[in-house]
């Protein structure tokens, strides 16, 4: 796998000038959750090496797991191939969700069992 850095800069972000998020587990791959960053939470995120947001609805930094005690800790963050939207491969301490989950991603809206 190629390692690149890319500074906060060379990332497209959206209109709300937002990068999305994605988080997975890092041994599994489950997705995680979903979130956005600003240009503080990715680099707080790399100083740190815990996964920081930008809260839409609150319009505020979030740190993940500083309530709830369910950190995300870095093991490795990837570009897609548009520098549009991050990958986080985590190690994830307790629910990602706020909802108690593991994952946000805990209800099926269409398709067949396997």
């Amino acid at each position: 796998m190629e390692e690149v850095f890319l500074a906060w800069e060379e990332l497209k972000k959206g209109a709300d000038s937002l990068v999305p998020v994605i988080a997975a587990d890092h041994e599994t791959n489950e997705v995680l959750m979903l979130a956005y960053m600003n240009k503080e939470a990715y680099e707080k995120t790399l100083k740190e090496g815990r996964m920081t947001y930008f809260s839409r609805s609150r319009n505020e930094l979030w740190t993940k797991g500083l309530t709830s005690g369910h950190f995300q800790y870095v093991k490795e963050l990837r570009i897609d191939c548009d520098n549009d939207t991050i990958l986080a491969l985590v190690d994830q301490v307790g629910a990602a969700c706020h909802t108690g989950n593991r994952s946000c991603f805990y209800r099926k809206l269409a398709g067949e069992s396997r």
